[in-house]
């Protein structure tokens, strides 16, 4: 039996469609998604938290869900639109179909809807307030209930999905081993000796970064969102790491006195949010973007090394680069699609962060490099030869 779902954007647009996954109501930010495949690891990207997000490619889903790909402990966007859910799935690590994980956790999708059109108009007019529905909820109520939420600006979302109690990161030796297909290693880990213990803010971070920090020597110890920097301080870590989370960077007062704090001592790199985070904390500031960058195919050019690489983004928000060059920052690297900041170094300090990901997630490894550079950062911090 086909279960109808209906889409409700706060400039009036309505889009209906056939449901899958959980029979549920739930409002977001609806933002799109360029990334061919991962749509697992975007799902469980906690980044995503508070968004409705739609994937331009047309058909989703067929090589289901498995337990080796996931970002975090659960998926985390607040609903999931497609063109056309797969009606086969054909992989060998597949342990179930999308719909049935999502409806395990609660989260409505929509299939059947014209995502060029909505993309397109969400390309054009910006990110909109949004309702997902998937149990009988009227036109005219999905709108009235997408209006009225609250969105994201001045939200903070970290809250939601920061970690509860510090804990040692201490994956198993599968998770930093090379995957590999026919002898291609498709990860290329450089599993360096453990030798820097690392303090890592956890404002909704990704495994996988975890994972390639492991890999790159260090020691990683997760620590909630809310973490003063005297407690930091108290643990004595050789560097400090900030990660990538969902909404607001400006709402987030506590992250900034810490990091002002910290990044006197302590070398440290951001990711993402992260990235963001250390603007505020160096006194600049940021604005939210019109309809953002999410997806696998972001070129960011590195004006230092004159280098270009393509990234993995998420973020809806972006740094002033005139504020940071008054507040002691370099603006090292640029999106060549619309010229705003992608990276940033500390004149005076071992800092330094980009907007995207460079631990991928989905998405290539062009800037994998950044993890090195850290370690290797560090390494001169303490004076290692």
């Amino acid at each position: 039996m086909t279960r109808h779902a209906v889409l409700a954007l706060e400039d009036g647009t309505i889009l209906r469609g056939r449901a899958f996954g959980a029979t549920a109501t739930l409002c977001g930010e609806a933002v799109f998604n360029t990334s061919l495949t991962g749509y697992q690891e975007i799902l469980t990207d906690p980044s995503y938290f508070g968004q409705i997000v739609t994937m331009t490619a047309p058909q989703i889903g067929n090589y289901g869900v498995n337990e080796e790909d996931l970002e975090s402990a659960r998926p985390h966007v607040a609903g999931f639109v497609v063109r056309e859910l797969s009606p086969i799935v054909s992989n060998w690590r597949a342990t179930t179909d999308l719909g049935t994980w999502l409806q395990k956790y609660g989260i409505p999708g929509i299939e059947g809807v014209d995502t060029r059109f909505l993309t397109k108009k969400l390309r054009v007019a910006g990110v909109m307030k949004a309702c997902l529905s998937t149990e009988g909820l009227s036109d005219e109520e999905a709108l009235k209930r997408a209006r009225a939420w609250t969105g994201t600006v001045g939200a903070d979302f970290v809250q939601d999905v920061t970690c509860k109690a510090p804990y040692h990161y201490n994956p198993k030796p599968a998770d930093c081993e090379a995957f590999t297909v026919v002898g291609t290693h498709l990860n290329k880990p450089k599993n360096r000796p453990v030798r820097y213990k690392l303090a890592a803010f956890d404002f909704g971070a990704k495994t996988s970064i975890f994972r390639r920090l492991v890999a790159s020597g260090f020691d990683v110890h997760v620590f909630p969102a809310r973490t003063t920097a005297a407690e930091i301080r108290a643990f004595q870590p050789d560097a400090v790491f900030l990660s990538n989370g969902p909404g607001d960077p400006a709402a987030l007062k506590y992250a900034h006195e810490s990091v002002a704090d910290l990044i006197k001592t302590f070398p440290v790199f951001g990711i993402c949010l992260g990235h963001q985070i250390i603007t505020h904390a160096i006194g600049a500031s940021t604005y939210k973007l019109k309809f953002g960058h999410r997806g696998g195919n972001q070129p960011v050019k590195n004006s230092e090394v004159d280098r270009v690489s393509i990234t993995a983004q998420n973020h809806g928000f972006a740094s002033k680069a005139d504020e940071l060059a008054r507040c002691g920052a370099v603006v090292t690297e640029v999106n060549m699609n619309d010229g705003t900041v992608s990276g940033l170094r500390l004149k005076d300090k071992p800092v330094f962060s980009v907007q995207y990901h460079p631990e991928a997630g989905p998405g290539p490894n062009d800037a994998d490099v950044l993890f090195d550079r850290f370690y290797d950062l560090v390494a001169k911090a303490k004076g290692a030869k």
